[in-house]
């Protein structure tokens, strides 16, 4: 199979069992609507395996001219005249960075679709919830996924990008029903416009300076531009990865994004919309890194989000809360990573943690399902007897997030730590102290869970194990979680940074690794111990931090008040706003208006009178009129 057709029917696929589930999903078939979501997702990951090894054979000598050139699909419109540059083209960039993002992207996806057949087992048969239209939401959502990561032009990505977003509200606000859900669904939708305005004002200064949005031309095209040009495109860029990659100051969608059911929180915190912002940079790393002010900025909000999102996780119950705030620290590492120039090595952290991220979440379903829909952690205890295996993934699962060797999570985030102090030693703190942050929040959730005395909700009576649909996806992500590192060592120098270097521009940071390795291994196993020490040895009565600085942690558990103050600051202004001019508009343009139109019906109500269908009078009124029309004329010339 050619080039073009694998990567044709790599989105087509999904896309394809989405719109054949909405067709037949409500003819009787509603219960087996997922064989098509799985059939669709795991053709396309066979394709897209078929693609890696077409782009892994593509020889050395070859690769720079191979990987530049688009693939057409077809011509979408044109914006001129004449003139080959004027028309937009749907066009597709196969290289090996899209390859590594599609089988992470359609390989995790695959997972989260098995796992919700046993998840949404309990909706079969009942319209209300939808079963059908779960799945062919998943599917629309892989779709856009796809799109996004093949585009070769910026007005394709941005189509995708969009995409990405709809998907995500349709999924997030899948209990509809629910007010808290669907408030989740429209603040991520709100809170995305925000940074995807910034994003679209970037596509639109390409197209000014460049005159056309393909990544080739416009890449080449970079060193045609100043410094400041470029700077200003590339922070106009970043608002739209900050936004979807959940970074501050527009993180605050992505915790109420766990009002969706947990297949969806796994979907989207682990490989896909997240992860979106990561790869758009990577994608773009020739513009990002012609401008050293661009570059601190990324590494800059990285660092402070990965250290504020791991202080906040010290402080919640709700175990996809602290998931959620896990991935904004880890997402916040990758954005470390991309700004101090260590591009491969950001990409390499984004590939393991979809692995052990999106067990972990999938592994909170699996206790909300013998929980009966229970999450918070203070709730229940000592799990581990009762439920073993889901207790072993996730202790795989915080083991690889902590950063323990030798899984997966520690051979990449050591390498941005590593590059972060070589980079700057202020980076290298913040990243150091946050993989200690990690591993303690991390284990204080496993502990209070799965440790200590079986304490259950009430309503519970006998906890069990999930299914094999639910089961096994654990298993697989685990193998991952455990193996996925491996790709990468020696850190810097292994196969999975090799396969990246002809598309990504990044530095490697060899001198003094096996230090930073052995600190940060050090660190993870210090913050272990301090959560054993402070709730695994014993389940404490009340929180101790809360007890240490009762309004610090009050100050951590509600986030610093990021949500009260853009309610104070922004939400409310702009409520009394919207009904400051829905008044004016009700009750000043409208009564205006009213009043305009009600002048000539006055006059028309008044004049009505006269007109009584008399001929004499008809006639009388006529006579007059020429009499007061010829005098006025004689007084005129007179």
């Amino acid at each position: 199979m050619e080039l073009r057709t694998l990567a044709i029917w790599i989105p087509l696929l999904p896309l394809l069992a989405a719109v054949l589930i909405g067709a037949i999903g409500l003819r009787g078939l509603r219960t087996r609507s997922h064989w098509l979501a799985i059939g669709g997702v795991a053709a396309a990951l066979v394709l897209a395996l078929l693609l890696f090894q077409r782009v892994r054979a593509t020889p050395v000598a070859e690769a720079e001219t191979t990987f530049n050139r688009p693939v057409q699909v077809y011509s979408w419109f044109r914006a001129g005249d004449t003139g080959e540059r004027d028309w937009f083209n749907v066009e597709f960039r196969v290289d090996p960075l899209t390859s590594v993002m599609l089988l992470t992207v359609l390989s995790v996806s695959l997972l989260v679709v098995i796992y919700s057949t046993g998840y949404m087992r309990d909706h079969h048969g009942h319209p209300e919830y939808g079963y059908e239209r779960f799945f062919a939401f998943l599917c629309l959502f892989v779709f856009s996924m796809c799109m996004l990561v093949l585009a070769g032009n910026f007005l394709l990505l941005y189509l995708g990008w969009e995409l990405v977003g709809l998907s995500s509200y349709l999924l997030i606000g899948f209990y509809y029903q629910r007010p808290a859900a669907a408030a989740a669904a429209k603040k991520a939708f709100l809170v995305n416009r925000v940074g995807d305005f910034g994003f679209g004002l970037g596509i639109l200064l390409i197209f000014y300076h460049f005159g056309r949005l393909e990544y080739g031309a416009v890449f080449e095209g970079v060193r045609n531009l100043s410094e400041g040009q470029i700077t200003l495109i590339a922070l106009l860029l970043f608002c739209g990865a900050v936004g979807k990659s959940a970074q501050l100051p527009l993180h605050v969608w992505l915790p109420d994004a766990m009002e969706g059911p947990t297949p969806v929180s796994a979907l989207i915190h682990a490989a896909t919309m997240v992860t979106a912002g990561v790869y758009m940079v990577a994608r773009c790393s020739a513009i990002f890194t012609a401008s050293h002010v661009a570059m601190t900025v990324v590494a800059s909000v990285g660092a402070a989000t990965a250290l504020f999102a791991a202080t906040v996780a010290l402080a919640q119950y709700d175990m996809k809360r602290i998931l959620a705030y896990s991935t904004c620290s880890q997402l916040g590492y990758m954005f470390l990573g991309l700004g101090v120039g260590a591009m491969p090595s950001a990409m390499f952290h984004l590939f393991t943690h979809a692995f052990f991220k999106a067990l972990l979440f999938l592994g909170a379903g699996s206790i909300m399902h013998a929980m009966l829909g229970e999450i918070d952690i203070r709730r229940f205890g000592g799990l581990r007897r009762s439920l073993p295996r889901t207790y072993g993934t996730m202790l795989i699962g915080a083991l690889a997030l902590a950063g323990v060797p030798p899984l997966a999570g520690f051979w990449s985030k050591d390498e941005i730590v590593h590059a972060a102090w070589t980079t700057h030693p202020i980076f290298g703190v913040v990243a150091s102290l946050t993989a200690l942050l990690t591993a303690f929040y991390t284990f204080r959730m496993i502990f209070l869970a799965f440790h200590g005395d079986e304490r259950l909700p009430q309503k519970v009576d006998h906890p069990h194990e999930s299914g094999p649909a639910m089961r096994v996806p654990l298993m697989i992500l685990s193998i991952g979680a455990i193996g996925a590192g491996f790709f990468g060592v020696p850190a810097g120098h292994g196969a999975f940074h090799h396969f990246l270097e002809p598309v990504l521009q990044g530095e490697h940071h060899d001198e003094g690794g096996r230090a930073v390795m052995v600190a940060s291994a050090i660190l993870s196993l210090v913050g272990i111990g301090a959560a054993w020490f402070v709730y695994g040895a014993r389940r404490p009565e009340r929180e101790p931090l809360e007890s240490l600085n009762p309004v610090l942690f009050r100050t951590l558990h509600h986030r610093y008040y990021f949500d009260e103050f853009y309610d104070v600051a922004i939400v409310t202004p702009l409520r009394r706003l919207g009904r400051f001019c829905f008044g004016f508009d009700n009750y000043g343009i409208n009564t205006l208006l009213a009043l305009i139109a009600g002048v000539p019906k006055l006059i028309g109500f008044a004049l009505k009178g006269l007109q009584r269908g008399a001929m004499q009078g008809y006639a009388m009124g006529m006579t007059i009129g020429m009499l007061a029309l010829v005098g006025w004329l004689l007084w005129a010339n007179a």
